[in-house]
């Protein structure tokens, strides 16, 4: 009985699909490779972020639109199943077995793309599957699509997300991108027919860093999934991450490493203490993302020296350190934040802005990035220099203490994330795939 049950709801499914696709025009199916991290990964940890969500939202907002995709992504946990189906539409997420099948060190990998690419090869002939185009996804996803781009003579789509000698530009702690990544980069922008920057200014960085013609590169920007981020009212918000209704929380959100400029928040804190602004105000700052509750010996360099900073600023009481969150607890934790704050020193666009704001939450950032055209200052949010403590806790308390302009800003930044629902961006993604299959 519940075997016909199951097998009646997949052919209910099924026909639903097939609908979609016969009024979209299209059966088209893609092969995204996303090879150094899964889309399906909690946020927050040391190879997840920005690149996850849109991977995953692009998939799922395809599949809505009649369009087949498989993710194919390295095998890091030899438990966890080859394929599996969590993104629905059909579209599966295939962990492709490359080298040792746990996480290794980025520099490693580029030693596994090459049997990566075969693998995915092989996969797609064992289940006689035939792709219109890849989509790839950061330099060694597109260096895997160079192999298979080979072998099917299709077409390729990359974005990059972030680009190495950019990276270098602004690394002030000597964790410069080696060379073999700019050499990588340089060859997927010499094979791929269309690149998809985020911003004018990416594409200023490839005409500009890489001298390369800009004419097989559109902007398409990330995009926001309102069905998942909107305003929860803050004490409900509040109640759920179990913080007290009184307290004005800042809000950090994102990979604990130095480009983040985490410790510039903290020192803005440190002000903020210093001038005995704590004794009025019962303020916090939360910082989600990485692994807070292992062992001192099993800390990354960043985390530790974070808290270790904490500790020599005497913040330990103001500054909680809560570690990766799943994606479906985020919107509490940006509704109840009065701020998100975001002193990058370098984003390619920066989703967790967009995503605060689609909750109503103004956003302080870097005027850097996507960062410079998705905060309006004044208006949604303000900018701020990179590395200016001083600076960014000014623009704190001035939101703090102006109730009237940060329930102003809230209103600007809704109406701004509106912009960015991802069917938009999806249509865009899909037009630029109907131009490279001409």
């Amino acid at each position: 009985m519940v075997a016909k049950f199951r097998a009646k709801l997949y052919q209910h499914t099924y026909e639903i699909q097939k609908r979609e696709i016969r009024k979209n025009g299209n059966n088209m199916r893609i092969a995204m490779i996303s090879y150094h991290t899964c889309p399906l990964a909690t946020l927050g940890g040391k190879d997840t972020g920005g690149m996850n969500v849109y991977v995953k939202e692009i998939t799922q907002k395809l599949g809505s639109l009649g369009i087949n995709v498989d993710i194919f992504t390295r095998s890091q946990d030899e438990h966890v199943p080859h394929v599996v189906h969590e993104l629905g539409y059909g579209n599966r997420v295939v962990h492709i077995p490359a080298g040792p099948e746990f996480p290794i060190h980025k520099s490693e990998l580029q030693d596994y793309v090459s049997v990566f690419a075969k693998n995915i090869i092989d996969f797609a002939t064992k289940k006689n599957l035939k792709y219109d185009v890849i989509h790839s996804h950061y330099w060694l996803s597109g260096l895997a699509a160079a192999d298979l781009k080979e072998e099917w003579g299709i077409p390729v789509v990359h974005m990059f997300h972030t680009l190495g000698l950019m990276k270098n530009r602004i690394a002030g702690n000597g964790e410069f991108e080696g060379e073999y990544r700019v050499i990588g980069e340089r060859k997927v922008l010499k094979i791929a027919d269309k690149i998809i920057a985020a911003t004018t200014a990416e594409l200023s960085q490839l005409q500009w860093l890489y001298e390369v013609p800009t004419n097989h590169i559109d902007i398409v920007p990330p995009g926001v999934n309102l069905r998942r981020f909107y305003p929860i009212p803050i004490d409900e918000a509040k109640e759920f991450i179990e913080i007290p209704e009184t307290k004005k929380m800042i809000l950090f959100v994102g990979r604990i490493e130095p480009l983040k400029g985490i410790d510039t928040i903290i020192k803005a804190f440190s002000i903020l203490k210093e001038s005995d602004y704590f004794e009025d105000h019962d303020i916090c700052l939360t910082i989600i993302g990485g692994d807070a509750s292992v062992s001192e010996d099993k800390m990354t360099t960043e985390m530790l020296k974070l808290k270790n900073l904490c500790a020599e600023l005497e913040l330990n009481n103001y500054v909680y350190f809560i570690g990766k969150q799943d994606q479906n607890a985020l919107p509490y934790y940006y509704s109840a934040a009065a701020v998100v704050v975001m002193p990058s020193h370098y984003e390619s666009f920066g989703m967790v802005a967009i995503e605060a704001m689609a909750c109503a939450t103004p956003v302080i950032a870097s005027q850097v990035g996507g960062l410079a055209y998705l905060v309006i200052d004044g208006k949604n949010g303000f900018h701020v220099n990179n590395n200016s403590p001083l600076e960014l806790s000014n623009k704190i308390t001035s939101l703090i203490d102006d109730p009237e302009l940060l329930n102003k800003m809230k209103i600007v930044a809704l109406e701004h994330a509106k912009q960015y629902e991802w069917v938009e961006i999806a249509k865009q993604v899909i037009e630029i795939y109907n131009s490279v299959t001409k």
